[in-house]
């Protein structure tokens, strides 16, 4: 959806971290499945939204949040900053943007999609949408300090991007026109719907309306980076007691210490603390899950389970130390005697019965495993959908 007819082999090798694709295709529609203008109009007007889940920008400047929000008295708490829909829309008419932030969290087709863009590229995925009115802007030239997967939904935007002046920056190395001139623009176009534009981070850009009201939805990307790993690297030595030792006031380290981070560095190593990071930080996507625990009490061996395709975990299997299944910030223990079973369910890609797993656990011992698995949001039954 994000890429075609680009293949993600062909976009990881040419544009990944290196430059900008843009990606025309002009098919209205094609981001419906995760926001449409249907749904904007939904979340604005009929939920009570309420901050942080949506801002007010113009030209660059964030509006004052009391001037299009209200607390409304409760107990034990108000609810606060909950829209006023009249107050959005007047200043919506009057050209400011209302942004949806972390639609990866409170939408849930938006989860979907981001965790299924995160299993294909090992990372950190949000998204925010822009809702623009005609003949306005939300934000002047700027850069991001992630990657950004920009989705055309409805409507059109003229886009300038523009030569980083800061290649690839880090969080804290974010765009201030003070300090930076974008100088003159490398493209200028116009995205239509269910064309894609990706940007890497530090290309500085800017979009506008011009004759028609634009959505658009800015996809969010946070690979880790050498330095993350680096610094993962010397966190992991504060169990070696040699790197605790104090310093000296030669400000001298001892040549053993590079070795003894070297050794921290070797790949498999990078690799392992990367996907741990990765998978200990993804949020849990529980659709429907109120009706599964409500019926694990009649769920038998003979009923049809499938795993959550939104879940992206590992298995880790050590004779000498057991069975752990780890994802959404989860690390289950397992008994040895499960590990037949657990590596079928682990592996499976269609529905399946408790019945037909595989190993020593008799039907009892299976129909606990799963249940505990349904529980934790890694299986679902299929029925009870």
């Amino acid at each position: 959806m994000t890429l075609g007819p680009v293949g993600l082999d062909e976009f990881l090798a040419k544009s990944w971290d290196r430059e900008p694709l843009r990606i025309p295709r002009k098919e209205p529609g094609r981001f419906d499945s995760i926001l449409s203008r249907a749904d904007v109009e939904r979340l604005l007007c009929e939920t009570a939204i309420r901050s942080p889940a949506f801002r007010l920008v113009r030209d660059g400047v964030r509006l004052t949040e009391g001037d299009y929000s209200t607390d409304i008295p409760w107990r034990p708490r108000s609810f606060s900053g909950v829209a006023e829909v009249d107050r959005v829309g007047e200043e919506f008419q009057q050209g400011a943007t209302i942004v949806l932030q972390a639609l990866h969290i409170v939408w849930h087709a938006a989860a979907v999609y981001c965790r299924n863009l995160e299993a294909a590229l090992g990372c950190a995925v949000q998204a925010n949408a822009y809702l623009t009115p005609t003949a306005s802007q939300g934000f002047g030239v700027h850069h991001d300090t992630h990657d950004v997967f920009v989705l055309q939904v409805a409507g059109s935007k003229r886009w300038r991007w523009y030569a980083p002046v800061q290649e690839l920056p880090l969080n804290d190395q974010r765009w201030s026109s003070e300090l930076h001139a974008a100088g003159e623009a490398v493209k200028d176009f116009v995205l239509e719907p269910g064309d894609t534009l990706y940007l890497p981070r530090g290309w500085p850009h800017e979009a506008s309306t011009s004759d028609a009201d634009s959505l658009h939805l800015t996809v969010g990307v946070h690979p880790p980076r050498r330095i993350d790993a680096l610094r993962s690297a010397l966190d992991s030595c504060g169990d070696d007691v040699e790197f605790r030792r104090a310093l000296g006031a030669d400000g001298r380290l001892p040549d053993h210490l590079l070795e003894r981070l070297a050794a921290k560095l070797e790949p498999d190593e990078v690799a392992r603390r990367a996907r741990r990071q990765f998978l200990s930080t993804r949020r849990p996507v529980l659709d429907s899950q109120l009706a599964y625990i409500s019926s694990l009490d009649r769920l038998t061996v003979t009923d049809e389970i499938a795993r959550r395709t939104t879940v992206i975990a590992d298995l880790k299997i050590d004779p000498e130390v057991g069975i752990t299944l780890t994802f959404e910030g989860r690390e289950i223990d397992f008994p040895w005697v499960a590990r037949t079973a657990l590596e079928a369910v682990y592996a499976a890609d269609t529905p399946f019965r408790a019945s037909d797993l595989p190993g020593p656990l008799d039907d009892v011992g299976r129909l606990v495993l799963i249940r505990r698995l349904v529980r934790e949001g890694f299986l679902h039954p299929v029925r009870a959908r």
